[in-house]
């Protein structure tokens, strides 16, 4: 196939049931489709080209990792376990939301792992205060930013400063730097001011003011990758398929609509909004009072692991539960750090470890619940 041929172009937002399978109303997805390029390539191959400098992780897709019926039947039982505690959450940092940056704030969440957060956000809005946010989903590339041509987008069509931007977690951080760097970028000579305040479920590294809890705990879309996000892809930054003018990419895996999750996931934890509503009231009130000047000790704990495990980059160091889940289902995975080695929520890390033949090694004094190391082959 040569570069560009078959690809539908993508000069406005793209929605379901076209492209994914969230509704029309409920996200418009800021990126061009390329569901008809093959782009995915076989995972250890790929993380050989990548840690060998000779492709950027962006440039490609991973293999879609398809769990067998034992580990769909573990995420359903840790939905149900956790959909509480989500739906908590989700209140807690919307209301922390519309609190300080008002009642019409749109929101901008990074895909993909951003957007089911923000589709849970917009419910969560409307549900409890009959509110109709916007909601875009926009690619950020670490090391290459963001998608300055969604960012024209979004300034054209509203107000830069109302503009929220949301992911489902904070690592050690490395998003929420690439995030602010790109939008001070972008202000240069008169361009759009975006606020780079980041809002997250969960931020566990300490390195951003607006959260729904800073517990390093399991956030069930992180057990899955596709069927959990609307069945898109991560997003893709390739100049054989991506011109000077283009959104970044996505592919639409409508081939996976039997396994799909996502609206399984997004129900679940909606069914919990009312139960959950004084408590996600009480949570806000806490955060708003207590000093949330981030510390970055997420950082400075993933260097000292780096320099214990004789680690070359911070990039091959991933914390949180997150992260390690996303080490497990799309890299190449060396060895598993866990605090302790029972801890229920971590039953789909180690049944995913196990499958994978990684080791894990208990270290009691470990800043977060657990962390995933990357294998280095180059």
């Amino acid at each position: 196939m040569s570069p560009g041929s078959d690809i539908r172009v993508s000069p406005v937002p793209l929605t379901g049931p076209e492209f994914g399978s969230y509704g029309p109303d409920e996200v418009k997805w800021l990126l061009k489709d390329l569901s008809s390029v093959a782009l995915e390539g076989d995972v250890a191959a790929r993380e050989q080209r990548i840690q060998a400098g000779l492709a950027h992780y962006a440039e490609s897709l991973p293999v879609e990792f398809q769990p067998d019926a034992a580990y769909q039947e573990l995420f359903g039982r840790v939905l149900a376990n956790s959909a509480h505690r989500l739906a908590v959450a989700v209140g807690a940092v919307t209301e922390l939301v519309l609190a300080e940056r008002g009642t019409d704030v749109v929101l901008a969440s990074l895909a993909r792992a951003g957007t089911p957060v923000g589709v849970l956000m917009r419910r969560w809005a409307e549900h409890h205060h009959g509110l109709d946010l916007p909601h875009y989903a926009v690619s950020i590339v670490r090391d290459r930013g963001i998608d300055a041509n969604a960012m024209k987008y979004l300034a054209a069509h509203h107000d830069p400063a109302k503009v929220v931007f949301v992911d489902g977690w904070t690592g050690k951080g490395a998003i929420t730097k690439e995030l602010a760097e790109a939008l001070d970028a972008l202000s240069v000579d008169g361009g759009p001011v975006f606020n780079p305040d980041l809002a997250v479920l969960a931020d566990p590294g300490s390195c951003v003011r607006t959260f729904g809890t800073r517990d390093d705990f399991l956030i069930a879309s992180a057990c899955l990758n596709s069927t959990v996000s609307g069945l898109i892809s991560r997003t893709v930054l390739n100049v054989d398929f991506i011109g000077a003018d283009d959104f970044h990419g996505a592919k639409f895996y409508a081939e996976l609509s039997g396994q799909d999750m996502s609206a399984v996931l997004l129900d679940a934890v909606t069914a919990e909004f009312d139960s959950a509503t004084t408590e996600a009231s009480t949570r806000r009130d806490e955060i708003q009072s207590s000093d949330r000047t981030p510390t970055w000790s997420g950082w400075r704990s993933v260097e000292e692991v780096r320099n214990s495990h004789g680690i070359s980059s911070v990039n091959f160091v991933k914390p949180g539960v997150g992260e390690t889940t996303r080490v497990l289902l799309r890299r190449v995975p060396w060895m598993i750090l866990v605090r302790t080695a029972d801890d229920p929520e971590h039953e789909h890390i180690r049944a995913l470890a196990t499958a994978r033949g990684v080791p894990v090694e208990v270290v009691p004094d470990l800043a977060y619940s657990c962390m995933g190391l990357v294998k280095e082959v180059s």
